[in-house]
């Protein structure tokens, strides 16, 4: 079952509930989902195309979660939590910090890494091998660290 056939079957499923905030969550998901289907001409989004989408849209949403908080927004920081939280359960399952440096580890020994001037080697690599497993900005602290 592709995702934007669950997200459906989970928009139903919040009508029923009258849960807002999984209903604004959910449609907006299924909205970038038809805005890529239309951008590719109808061909079918593949699954790393949904994650991607899915990444991005809980980027967005921690990142107007900070700047909310920093302004004394509560109000608005906690939907954008909530709705986080809602597109979260959508990803697989994500990786442990200790399971992330325990990936990045074979990596870095595949890849024959040995310093600060192979980041970009591992970093390609390793943002392709963990996609929809770690978001990037942990892969790339992670890299960071162990090759310093």
């Amino acid at each position: 079952m592709s995702l934007e056939n669950i997200i459906s079957e989970a928009i139903k499923t919040a009508m029923r509930e009258k849960d807002r905030v999984a209903l604004d969550s959910l449609r907006a998901v299924k909205s970038q989902i038809l805005l890529l289907q239309t951008e590719a001409r109808g061909a079918e989004v593949s699954a790393e195309q949904e994650i991607a989408i899915l990444q991005r849209m809980i980027k967005q949403r921690k990142d107007s979660f900070e700047q909310f908080s920093a302004q004394g927004r509560q109000d608005l920081a906690d939907v954008e939590e909530a709705q986080m939280k809602v597109i979260e359960k959508f990803l697989p399952k994500q990786l442990s910090a200790e399971e992330l440096e325990t990936e990045i580890k074979n990596i870095i020994s595949e890849t024959g890494a040995e310093s600060m001037k192979d980041l970009g080697k591992v970093m390609g690599v390793a943002s392709k091998a963990l996609a929809g497993k770690s978001d990037g900005k942990s892969i790339s602290e992670m890299v960071k660290k162990l090759l310093s």
